[in-house]
Order: C-alpha cells, then structure tokens, then sequence
C-alpha cells in the first residue's frame, strides 16, 4: 500500500526534526523544545484550520520577541503599571502615576506599562526611557505608544491582548494599579485572581487613589460588603492587595515585600520559599505555631535548595519548605508579610530590586 502524499510529508518534516535536534547535542533544554516541537507536529497530522495556524503564528511571534527583549533584564525587578489611557497630563492621577514612577525607578526597579497614553504614559515619563517597558498592543485606536517609549529597544508591539498580559504578569514582581475603566477593572480582578489561585505571584498588587480620591476605597468596600461578607472569597483575601493614596506607603509596600522574601516556586507538591537571609530555628518554629493552619501535612521546615533546582539562580539562597494547601493564598501573603517583619541585619534590606 502506497503512502498518501500529505503521510510522506508529515515523515520527512519528523524526520527533519529530529535530524534537527540531533544537531545540538549540548541544548539546555532539549527536552522541553522536542515536546513543543513535537506538538507542532501532532497539529500538522489533524485538522487544523488556517486560522488556527495564523493564532498560533502570531502568538509565537509575539512571545518570541517578548523572550528576546526581556532575556537581558532577567535579574532586575520590574513594576507593572496598569490605569486608564484617557487620563490627562492635567488630571492629578497622571502627575501621582508619574512620582510613583520615579520613585520606583529611583529604588532601582524598572518600569513597564502597556505603552499607550494616559496611566501608562504617565508610567514611562516618570521611570524615563532607559528604566521602561512598553508592551503596546495594536488597536484601530489607542494604537501609537506614547512619546517617551516609542522608538526604543524595549518597545514591544503585540498582536494579541493574551500574550501581551502574558508578559506584563509574568515580567512582574509588583503591580501598580491606577484608577481605569473596564480594562484597568479587568486587569485588577485578574491579578487578584491569579493570586488567589496562586497562578502568578506571590508579588505586591498596590492600588493607588489620587491624594483625598476614593476609586479604590469604593471598590474596597463592593469587595468587603458583597464577596468577604458572602463568602465568595475568603476573609484573608484582602491581604492580597494594598490601597493607599500615600506614595510613601506604596513604595514601602513594595520594598518590604523583597525584605527578606525573595521568590517561591513549587517543586512537585512542595511550596519552596526562597530567603535573603537565614531564618533563626525560633523565628521558625513562631512561622508554624501561626501558619499551621494553611499545612496540608508536616512542618514549615528550613532547608538548602532541593536537587530539581541545581540549575537555579537562586541556588545558594535559603529556603524554607512547606506543603501548603493551595487554597489560602491570602494566608500565604500573611505568611510573607510575617516573614518580612522578623528583625532584619540593616545589610539584609539592600537591593531588594535584584533578583
């Protein structure tokens, strides 16, 4: 029985592949690239539309260059700045977007913003071009980036809404919020949701009034009165977020987060807390006798980096280890925060913008 032409094609593209592959024997990630090249593959053998294929062209062009540009500030913390692009240069949101900014900047984190006018100008004029980030998205309005990104390295131009989120989350270890419409509301609950389903983060999610405003204390309180009150979030969860109208307060919010905190990651069913510094066997054993209660098993244990995270950067940093529930992640922000507050050396406190 003789081979169907588009069989013979599906081979010889395998084969390639793997031809390919066998090229670069010393690949760090061999691995992971033959599975997402191999789910290239199993789509070319179904039937796929046209379409299809052009949503995933574009999407892989975006996150190729979404890679590129953010690979050489790895190490560097950013700040994610969302609010509304219909804000004024004159309206009091813009000039406080524009301190924060600065300030920020001036703590040595980065700025990055969606590119676009308004919050997000304002973002990008107050870090300046070397400390931003544009990642604009090409709409029949709002499509130009701002005066003080456009033109530079790290402007990026995304197709899609979903990838751009994609990096302005994943790039983040903070969140501003500005005051916005339905698209800055959209970016708020889906931080806090991410959060709370431990999908991004931990990271410090900051809500900022204009001085005497009230947008945020208002959305506070629909949050208290008809999710807390019943019971469609837990109590803790708005622990998540921080509101303010004191830039000081923002801007503490944030570098207290890194104090001793550094990041975290799951290894199999193990929350690993990452440390800048090494916890007393008494601060420890205060962190279980008040955190018990989020444990699905054990004890919150010190510890070295496990062996999936020889490859770390992170390698030589404290630990601690602990099977966490998943659930109440609000619990873990407090956990964080408890952490944070154990007396800490004056050295400990330094560059809380490096990764």
């Amino acid at each position: 029985m003789t081979s169907s032409p588009s069989f013979d094609s599906l081979e010889s593209l395998r084969a390639d592949i793997t031809e390919l592959i066998d090229q670069l024997p010393t690949l760090k990630h061999r691995q992971l690239i033959q599975q997402a090249l191999a789910t290239i593959v199993r789509m070319a053998s179904s039937e796929t539309d046209r379409l299809d294929w052009k949503i995933l062209s574009a999407s892989l062009a975006d996150m190729e260059q979404g890679f590129q540009i953010f690979y050489p500030y790895r190490n560097v913390r950013k700040i994610t700045i969302f609010g509304s692009a219909r804000t004024s240069a004159e309206q009091p949101e813009y000039q406080i977007a524009v301190e924060f900014a600065r300030r920020v900047t001036q703590l040595g984190f980065m700025v990055m913003t969606g590119g676009g006018g308004g919050i997000m100008q304002a973002g990008n004029e107050g870090a300046g071009r070397e400390h931003s980030f544009g990642l604009n998205i090409r709409l029949p309005f709002e499509q130009e980036a701002n005066p003080f990104i456009i033109g530079d390295s790290k402007l990026i131009n995304f197709k899609y809404f979903f990838t751009r989120k994609l990096f302005l989350l994943r790039e983040s270890d903070a969140v501003a919020l500005f005051p916005g419409g339905f698209g800055t509301q959209d970016e708020a609950f889906e931080c806090m949701t991410l959060s709370q389903t431990g999908k991004f983060g931990p990271v410090p999610l900051v809500l900022i009034d204009r001085p005497g405003g009230d947008y945020w204390r208002a959305w506070s309180e629909y949050i208290h009165k008809h999710l807390v009150q019943q019971g469609l979030i837990n109590p803790e969860d708005p622990s998540l977020y921080t509101i303010t109208d004191n830039l000081d307060v923002a801007c503490d919010a944030i570098t207290r987060f890194y104090q001793v905190y550094h990041s975290s990651r799951y290894v199999n069913d193990k929350l690993v807390i990452r440390l800048r510094r090494d916890l007393s066997d008494a601060d420890v054993e205060q962190l279980n006798a008040n955190f018990s209660d989020i444990l699905v098993k054990g004890r919150i244990e010190k510890s070295r980096a496990l062996p999936q995270e020889t490859q770390d950067e992170t390698v030589m940093l404290p630990r601690l280890v602990l099977y966490f529930n998943q659930r109440d992640l609000g619990r873990l922000y407090q956990l964080i925060a408890a952490i944070n507050q154990i007396d800490v050396p004056s050295k400990a406190g330094v560059h809380p913008e490096r990764k």
